[in-house]
């Protein structure tokens, strides 16, 4: 969709235009093992980046966006962290990092990849009520996951993918044992009925 793989065929589009035309309408956090930790950077300088673009490479951030920045960090609860070099931070606290940047980009589109992995139970609460948030404010949110959890639970729609398409429609249409074993295999039935105690009801 971002242009970062070449695509076979197709193309994608956000309000009649090619969406790699509008990039900056979108917001993307990846996935953290795609991230350079050891990058000297602090947790300010990396949600102050969403802001690069509006202020441009060489001009020093305004009071405006300092603002943005600050409020983005709050809301993650991580502004008292503000100084810390992103290195020294938790799994859960690195996906607010990221979360805050892309809040700070205030964006029309936000695209997350795998950003339940390696987190926390505060971190996941933290994320699940900022989706509930953008959502309200008519933002489209895109999110790619491996998590099986109940965080699933909270979106509006789903499509189970391997290879193909398995199923898309309402969380409990798709997330079924049925479904699962058509994406995954005969070889997780244990954890299907391990998920069937604590998922499917």
């Amino acid at each position: 969709m971002l242009g970062l793989i070449p695509s076979i065929s197709g193309t994608v589009q956000y309000c009649t235009c090619p969406l790699h035309r509008q990039l900056e309408k979108v917001a993307y956090v990846p996935q953290r093992s795609l991230i350079d930790w050891d990058f000297p950077i602090t947790v300010w300088n990396v949600v102050m980046m969403a802001r690069t673009r509006s202020l441009g490479w060489f001009r020093s951030p305004n009071r405006a966006a300092e603002e943005i920045v600050k409020a983005a960090l709050e809301r993650v609860e991580m502004l008292h962290l503000r100084h810390r070099r992103i290195g020294e931070l938790s799994g859960g606290q690195q996906q607010r990092v990221f979360l805050a940047r892309s809040l700070a980009q205030q964006a029309e589109l936000f695209l997350f990849d795998e950003p339940f992995t390696g987190i926390d139970k505060k971190t996941e609460t933290i994320i699940l009520e900022i989706f509930a948030e953008l959502r309200s404010q008519g933002k489209i949110l895109l999110v790619s996951t491996h998590e099986w959890g109940q965080s699933l639970t909270q979106l509006d729609r789903l499509l189970l993918l391997n290879q193909r398409v398995i199923c898309d429609g309402l969380p409990q249409q798709v997330m079924t044992q049925e479904n699962l074993q058509r994406a995954y295999g005969t070889a997780l039935q244990n954890q299907f009925q391990d998920l069937g105690t604590t998922f499917f009801c």
